[in-house]
C-alpha cells in the first residue's frame, strides 16, 4: 500500500514513521517553498504549485493508493483534481468545512450541537458594536497557534483589532468562562465503526498548546457522553474516514465545541506512549480500510510540547518517558518536537511534566 500525504511537516513525519513498519510505503507533496526536512528520508518529495497538472503530480508521487493531509488548509481543488485517480481520506469536503470557521459552525448548529455564541463580519462591521465584552476575534480562514486571533476585553481592543482586519473576512465569539479546555481524538473507518480516544485535559499559552494529559481528571461521565455523541454525529454526517480531533470547552456538566481538525492532531501525541494503538497508526488503518486497532489506555500519559528548544533535551529523558524530535529549523515559539511520559497515577506525571522545564519557550 503507497500512500501519498499532503504537508512536509512533523504530523506528516510521525503518520510515516507510524506506518513504515506496517510495511506502507509513502511520498509527500510539499508546496513550492515549503520545508521538507521533517520528511526527508522517509519517502519521495514532489513539490506543486497552481497550475501543475494533477495527473502529472499523480504519476510523479508514485501513482499512489490513498492520499490523505496533514494539515486542514490543504488546497481543495488540488484534493478534488486527485480523487480522479484514488481515494482521498478524509474527503474533500470535510477539509473545505473545516478550513473555514464559518462553515465549521453552520455544520455544528445543522447538527445540533453547541459552540459558543457568535457574530460573521467582514472588516470594519458595525455588528462589533452589538456584541458583549469579552470576545474573540479569529479569521476564517488560516491561523493556528493563536495566529489570526485576538482577544478584545475593552473597546480599545475592538477599535485596534478593526484597523487590523483589513476587510478580512471573520468570526467573534463571545468569550466562553469555561473550567477545562478538552479535546475529543477519535477514528471512523471506511464501514462505519467508530472508535473513541480517552478526553484529554489540555493547556494553552498565548494560543499555543503547551501540555495534554490523558485520560483527563475527573471528568463527569457526562461530558464524556458528550464528546463521544458530538463527535460521531460530525463524523457520519461528513462520512469521514480517519482521524479527527474536536476541540471542546467544558463547563460544569457542560460541553461546547470550540473546533475540529481534520487530521491527526497534537492534543493526540500522547497516545504514541498511552494507547494500544497511536492516533497515527489508526488513521492509516482507516484510510487503508484495515480494522481499526485498540484504543484502550496503557495508563495516564501525558505529553509536553517543546517549544523553541534549539536541540532535542536527550537529558531530559527518564524511565517512563519518551522523546519525538521533528528536525525543523528551529525559530522562536516554533514546536520542535515533544516528549511523552507514562505513568500509573496522575500525581507522579504532574511532577514530572512540571520538572521538564520545557516547552516554554
Amino acid at each position: 500500500m503507497h500512500i501519498a500525504i499532503i504537508g512536509c511537516g512533523q504530523l506528516a513525519r510521525m503518520l510515516a514513521l507510524a506506518g513504515i513498519p506496517m510495511g506502507l510505503k509513502f511520498s509527500f507533496i510539499a508546496q513550492a517553498e515549503e520545508d521538507s526536512r521533517c520528511v526527508e528520508g522517509l519517502g519521495s518529495i514532489v513539490r506543486w504549485q497552481p497550475g501543475k497538472s494533477t495527473e502529472c503530480l499523480y504519476h510523479e508521487l508514485g501513482r499512489p493508493d490513498r492520499i490523505t493531509a496533514e494539515n486542514e488548509q490543504a488546497n481543495t481543488s488540488l484534493l478534488n483534481g486527485l480523487q480522479a485517480y484514488c481515494p482521498i481520506h478524509p474527503n474533500p469536503q470535510a477539509f473545505s468545512i473545516c478550513q473555514d470557521r464559518h462553515r465549521e459552525k453552520q455544520l455544528l448548529e445543522s447538527l445540533d450541537i453547541p459552540c459558543a455564541d457568535y457574530i460573521v463580519c467582514q472588516g470594519n462591521d458595525s455588528h462589533l458594536d452589538k456584541l458583549s465584552l469579552s470576545a474573540v476575534a479569529k479569521s476564517c480562514r488560516g491561523g493556528y497557534d493563536g495566529k489570526k486571533q485576538w482577544v478584545l476585553k475593552r473597546r480599545q481592543d475592538v477599535e485596534s483589532f478593526m484597523r487590523q482586519a483589513n476587510r478580512e473576512h471573520y468570526i467573534v465569539e463571545q468569550w466562553v468562562p469555561f473550567d477545562r479546555e478538552v479535546s475529543q481524538i477519535s477514528v471512523r473507518d471506511i464501514n462505519g465503526t467508530i472508535f473513541h480516544y480517552p478526553l484529554t485535559e489540555n493547556q494553552h499559552q498565548q494560543g499555543i498548546l503547551r501540555q495534554s494529559m490523558a485520560p483527563a481528571i475527573e471528568i463527569p461521565e457526562k461530558i464524556i457522553s458528550a464528546a463521544h455523541d458530538y463527535i460521531s454525529r460530525i463524523l457520519a454526517e461528513l462520512d469521514y474516514v480517519g482521524v479527527m480531533a474536536m476541540e471542546c470547552f467544558a463547563l460544569n456538566d457542560r460541553l461546547l465545541v470550540n473546533e475540529l481538525a481534520p487530521r491527526v492532531h497534537n492534543s493526540g501525541h500522547w497516545t504514541q506512549s498511552g494507547s494500544a494503538t497511536c492516533q497515527f497508526e489508526n488513521h492509516l488503518r482507516a484510510i487503508s480500510e484495515l480494522p481499526l486497532g485498540s484504543t484502550k489506555s496503557l495508563g495516564i500519559t501525558g505529553m509536553v510540547n517543546l517549544i523553541g528548544t534549539e536541540k532535542p533535551p536527550l537529558n531530559a529523558l527518564t524511565i517512563e518517558s519518551s522523546l519525538h524530535w521533528y528536525d525543523k529549523i528551529v525559530r522562536p515559539g516554533r514546536k520542535l518536537g515533544h516528549i511523552n511520559i507514562l505513568s500509573e497515577d496522575y500525581h507522579s506525571l504532574l511532577q514530572q511534566m512540571r520538572s521538564l522545564h520545557l516547552g516554554r519557550g
